[in-house]
């Protein structure tokens, strides 16, 4: 592909597109068994993070809060929590503040999109960050 030279400064260095092969990632751990996941884009120093998060059959997310907004696009399945249910091809978003525990009866696939990782509750998990 051959870039117009106007825009050749922007579009090169740091202000350069990134292209992620999301197929040759690893699939990565989180702290909740069951549901997996693909960092896309990671920004440590504020926290915005965009993930892909695979989740199998009847995994439960425990108890958590929304430090910040959270946007979360389901590609399959779906997921339920006590406001409602999420389904293939459906978008929800979280406000800051809300608490909720997410359930994934017959598993899923989401993108998701983190101004700040989310904050867990209760249980072992409790106070550490998803990551």
């Amino acid at each position: 592909m051959v870039l117009r030279e106007d825009l050749a400064p922007f579009a090169s260095g740091e202000l350069a597109s990134r292209y992620v092969d999301v197929a040759a990632l690893p699939w990565k751990s989180t702290p909740t068994p069951g549901i997996d996941m693909k960092i896309l884009l990671d920004v440590p120093e504020t926290g915005l993070m965009t993930a892909l998060f695979r989740w199998q059959p009847g995994t439960e997310l425990p108890l958590h809060e929304h430090v910040e907004i959270e946007q979360t696009y389901v590609l399959s399945g779906s997921i339920v929590d006590d406001e409602g249910e999420v389904r293939e091809g459906d978008y929800v978003w979280r406000p800051k503040g809300n608490r909720h525990i997410a359930r994934s009866p017959n598993g899923a696939l989401v993108l998701s999109f983190f101004l700040k990782p989310n904050k867990f509750l209760e249980g072992s998990l409790a106070g550490q960050e998803l990551k």
